[in-house]
């Protein structure tokens, strides 16, 4: 029951309880003390809202960077990470297997807004060793949202 409310929940939010327990069929009590369990458990971690910030007037520059470091004796990547998204700016930290340690996603109103961070936060802190930023230049789907226009050109075919 708990994987049918978690999926249901992430598609979508802001499901009406009642709808949400008529497709589980349950109650609408019981599917709300289940979620209330789950919000105490920490399983759910809070409900965000996916904006395509790309068909508002606001500028918003997004980036992604590849983190080197070297961890703290005795205190491995946990402290690293929790240095990192103490800022404001960062939006995920995610530890990585591979060629670099940490994905850090940011975001700012300007390239020079995330080069700042980069260059006057994140390098100088104590055990990074390298970093490598990629500014996103266009989302196509986020968190499972597709978020351009997928209208098909219905125009007909003419060939001489």
């Amino acid at each position: 029951m708990r994987e049918k409310i978690l999926s249901l929940l992430e598609t979508n939010s802001r499901i009406d309880l009642a709808d949400l327990a008529a497709m589980l069929g349950l109650t609408e009590a019981e599917v709300a003390n289940e979620i209330a369990l789950m919000e105490k458990e920490n399983i759910i971690c809070g409900y965000h809202t996916m904006i395509n910030w790309d068909n508002t007037s606001s500028e918003k520059v997004s980036a992604l960077i590849e983190v080197s470091v070297t961890p703290h004796r005795g205190l491995g990547f946990d402290k690293m990470a929790e240095r990192i998204y103490q800022y404001d700016e960062v939006s995920s930290v995610y530890l990585m297997s591979g060629t670099f340690d940490f994905t850090v996603l940011i975001e700012g109103r300007t390239m020079k807004d995330i080069a700042y961070f980069v260059s006057d936060k994140l390098s100088p802190m104590d055990g990074i060793v390298r970093c490598a930023t990629h500014f996103v230049l266009k989302k196509y789907k986020d968190h499972g949202t597709i978020l351009v226009d997928t209208k098909s050109d219905e125009r007909m075919l003419v060939s001489p």
